[in-house]
């Protein structure tokens, strides 16, 4: 987990790096999920057809994942890119209902160059396995594609650089649910400053997305209270797929 507090940091410099990036996150989060110009590179699409997936309406032409990978992995964007092992695009499958979006890459995820191994990775398998689900059934991407340095949190020069590859990874997938982990991608994804503990298992809405927040899996390693929670809210996030709910 990361840490809320930033030791010897002015107050002053706290609340600029606030105002900023309460600023950029909301012309992130216009990027992200309302029409707009699309990211560079996109193929042509015939104005006279209509794509669709899984009779889910598809609104733009989409990058192919793997085209979209290469243009993350060649990233100089910010830089993160200097002190990075090799970008975490995402991982799963590209069709899947189910989009889970975390904060950045930690130092296993920098090294493997895939989002949510070690401990947490382990702990959201179990948890995916409540809601019926497995890696193979859902996708799995960050934020951010890069390690910030000692795990920190984001920056907004770093968030803004990463927000089209977010962008397009969610149009090509196409997603019925975007599960929110832990508090920084949830706020970020449903442009709100209420926290994580408020929201977390209760179902919401960002532009034409399902969007389902749920405690990150780490928080269940450092505090054994989330456990039940995250497990309650897996279960639900199934009941919510099946149509129970």
């Amino acid at each position: 987990m990361r840490s809320e507090r930033r030791e010897g940091v002015p107050r002053a410099v706290h609340s600029m790096a606030y105002e900023n990036a309460a600023t950029l996150g909301e012309k992130c989060h216009r990027m992200l999920f309302e029409h707009g110009t699309p990211f560079r590179r996109l193929p042509e699409a015939s104005p006279d057809k209509e794509l669709k997936k899984e009779g889910r309406p598809m609104e733009h032409p989409h990058i192919p994942l793997e085209d979209l990978q290469v243009q993350v992995a060649a990233c100089r964007r910010c830089p993160l890119c200097d002190g990075r092992t090799q970008t975490v695009f995402g991982v799963g499958n590209p069709n899947a209902r189910v989009l889970i979006v975390g904060e950045a890459p930690g130092k296993n995820e920098d090294l493997q160059g895939e989002p949510f191994v070690g401990a947490a990775g382990k702990y959201l398998n179990e948890l995916l396995a409540i809601a019926g689900l497995s890696r193979e059934d859902v996708y799995i991407a960050n934020v951010l594609k890069c390690r910030p340095p000692s795990n920190r949190d984001p920056r907004p020069e770093e968030i803004q650089a990463c927000t089209p590859f977010l962008r397009e990874q969610t149009r090509t997938i196409n997603p019925e649910y975007i599960v929110t982990l832990g508090n920084f991608s949830t706020k970020f994804i449903l442009k709100t400053d209420v926290g994580i503990t408020r929201l977390h298992g209760t179902l919401q809405r960002a532009g034409r997305f399902k969007v389902f927040p749920i405690f990150h899996p780490a928080a269940a390693l450092y505090d054994s209270k989330k456990r039940e929670a995250l497990e309650n809210d897996f279960a639900t996030l199934g009941e919510l797929l099946r149509g129970e709910v």
